[in-house]
């Protein structure tokens, strides 16, 4: 790495220059996304598994970020398309500041609300924000959400026919000037250029519908689709999700409109179309998609810890890979979590179901069978408890939830400090800990997020030899940290429960 930074090969380990040396040799495509290579000699950078001939030892040095490298003059290379790395799995493990930080960029919030707003989320001053930021990766946070923003104004010159003024507005840049100076400083193209280089024309070919574009979201190998889109699709709330044609869809609600996605498995990709009702909120929706997928995880890192343990090891050769299912809407998912408690699935899927046809917003979806968005916090707090078909202390936990995130004092963004939000969690009435930890596994995004108690875990475990008490399972996960939200993945996956199995 440059002078006075580490990259990480995961948590609690750091990989000094030979290391790094070392992944651009073997062409290692595990480190895509951990840290870039920028050669001295071509002012190039390029993730780890750029597949020209690697540069002399001695003319590559390495930065932790895209934008560390844009900011120090060098240009992304052409072949291996570093900005179109997978995202660090740094920032899905950690709950500190700079984590925290780097999920909001991800999320738009820079672009929205400027680096002032970034800051107050946080809780923090901005001269704090930007030296943190610039201690770990060598940017600040304009400098990341610009290149970020370069990211997503070549994704739609090269796969909309949209005119480049409203590339320009739909990727975040205040002027013409500013998105044409920024793409050639990035790219060492123009963006006219950028798209004369797209195959076969596809930027010339317009989308079947207005507002649809075709990605191609790429991940760290491998990974086990089968719980994957087993859970969202077993889950699915009618009228806002539903399995269609191979690939998982559902409706968005985003910061300028909303969008419906369509996300199907590949093997060296998911294959993502997403329609919007304004493009400003491309960026956003990739990022929570990748999110709801667990994208940016590190598989080798995960089923390497829990493969220590002999009795784990077994489910994870069996079929290595998997993900942590999530959500692409926090407080949706925590209203969810209260539906569900001690029903089945079928259950929660249909009380979820009447919420959405009563107090969603309808939407039109031409190409298949959703209808609604699922209704605001804001929206479910001015419902008259007494209409609500649930016994009244869970209706006593619904109503109590809905109303602290509407007014704010419960937080599940992508910018909570987890501890807090679940000690906050805790403190609802008809909150207890499978409640809470399901919420901090699959919306808050811990990764550590352990359910002891439930009754599917404790099954599998009794099945495999492993402790079945919650208290003695408890101590022998230990040894699995910090990914124990992957242990429950692996577990669950023991049973027939349609959840874990990829919809035919």
């Amino acid at each position: 790495m440059q002078t006075g930074t580490q990259t990480r090969t995961q948590p609690g380990t750091h990989f000094d220059r030979e290391h790094c040396v070392r992944a651009v040799q073997s062409k290692d495509a595990r480190f895509d996304g951990w840290f870039f290579t920028a050669v001295l000699t071509t002012r190039i950078y390029c993730r780890p598994s750029c597949p020209v001939v690697p540069p002399k030892p001695e003319n590559m040095t390495f930065y932790p970020s895209a934008a560390a490298c844009q900011q120090a003059g060098f240009r992304a290379c052409k072949r291996c398309r570093p900005d179109t790395s997978p995202g660090s799995p740094e920032w899905n493990l950690r709950a500190d500041l700079v984590a925290r930080a780097m999920r909001l960029i991800a999320d738009g919030v820079v672009d929205r609300e400027g680096v002032p707003g970034l800051a107050t989320r946080l809780g923090y001053s901005t001269r704090q924000v930007e030296r943190q930021l610039l201690a770990e990766l060598g940017a600040g946070p304009l400098a990341l959400a610009r290149a970020q923003r370069a990211q997503t104004a070549r994704l739609l010159i090269e796969t909309t026919p949209l005119p480049m003024a409203e590339i320009a507005f739909a990727a975040g840049f205040s002027s013409i000037r500013t998105f044409n100076d920024t793409v050639r400083e990035v790219f060492a193209l123009s963006p006219s250029e950028l798209r004369a280089r797209v195959p076969g024309s596809r930027a010339a070919a317009a989308p079947g519908t207005p507002g649809t574009l075709a990605l191609r979201l790429p991940f760290r190998a491998p990974l086990n689709p089968d719980n994957l889109f087993g859970h969202l699709a077993a889950t699915a709330v009618p009228g806002v999700e539903e399995w269609r044609d191979g690939a998982y869809r559902r409706t968005l609600r985003l910061p300028y409109g909303h969008g419906i996605v369509a996300l199907g498995p590949r093997p060296d990709h998911i294959a993502c179309r997403l329609t919007l009702s304004d493009l400003r909120d491309l960026t956003v929706a990739i990022s929570r998609c990748r999110r709801l997928l667990d994208l940016d995880a590190d598989p080798v890192a995960v089923d390497g810890r829990l493969r220590t343990d002999p009795l784990l090891a077994p489910l994870v050769d069996r079929a290595p890979g998997r993900r942590v299912p999530r959500t692409v809407d926090e407080a949706e998912f925590a209203v969810r979590a209260v539906l569900g408690q001690q029903v089945s699935t079928a259950a929660a899927r249909t009380h979820a179901g009447r919420l959405v046809t009563a107090h969603g917003k309808p939407l039109d979806d031409p190409e298949g069978g959703l209808t609604h968005l699922f209704p605001s916090a804001e929206a479910l707090a001015a419902v008259d408890p007494e209409t609500l078909a649930m016994p009244r202390t869970r209706r006593t936990t619904f109503t109590t939830l809905v109303r602290r995130l509407a007014d704010g004092t419960l937080s599940l963004g992508v910018d909570s400090d987890w501890a807090e939000a679940r000690a906050r969690l805790l403190a609802l009435p008809g909150f207890g800990p499978w409640t809470v930890d399901v919420i901090a596994m699959r919306a808050l995004g811990d990764p550590d997020a352990f359910l002891p108690t439930d009754l599917g875990i404790r099954r599998a475990a009794g099945e495999l030899g492993l402790p079945s008490t919650p208290a003695a399972l408890t101590a022998r996960a230990e040894a699995w940290r910090p990914w124990r939200a992957y242990a429950v993945q692996y577990l669950w996956a023991t049973d027939s429960h349609p959840i874990n199995f990829l919809p035919v």
